[in-house]
């Protein structure tokens, strides 16, 4: 299966890139004086492993009819000093709340996303440091 996406420059630092099922994403950075319209490249990599991962976790969590109220994760990169710089330490914590949860299922689903199931996790892996936790909020 190959991917194939167009991003165009829309003027100053702002490009919109479309994927697959045709939606769009405007990128751009930071700079002074301009208001920012979109997410930065390298955020949107770390956007991107929330995203793969919490699919495989969602579809794993529905097969096993495993029922959380809510489920978000939180990821941060650090970068490296030098350029080009880029995420050498990932961190991704999965937090799920909900009143009874079934914390091994929920630690099974997790796992399976990061040990087998999600690509972008594996490329992260080819040059970063990742690490995953799982917070539990039982109501």
């Amino acid at each position: 299966m190959t991917h194939k996406i167009t991003t165009s420059w829309k003027g100053g630092m702002l490009f919109d890139s479309d994927n697959p099922s045709n939606h769009h994403v405007l990128m751009d950075t930071d700079v002074e004086g301009q208001k920012r319209q979109g997410l930065s490249p390298k955020a949107m990599m770390l956007s991107s492993l929330a995203g793969c991962s919490g699919l495989d976790v969602v579809s794993i969590l529905e097969k096993m009819k495993v029922e959380v109220d809510d489920f978000k994760m939180e990821v941060e990169g650090e970068l490296t000093e030098e350029h080009p710089k880029y995420y050498k330490t990932v961190w991704v914590t999965y937090h799920f709340t909900g009143s009874d949860l079934n914390e091994e299922r929920i630690n099974r689903a997790v796992q399976l996303s990061v040990e087998k199931y999600c690509g972008v996790m594996e490329m992260f892996r080819q040059f970063a440091d990742v690490k995953t936790d799982i917070k539990f909020h039982n109501k």
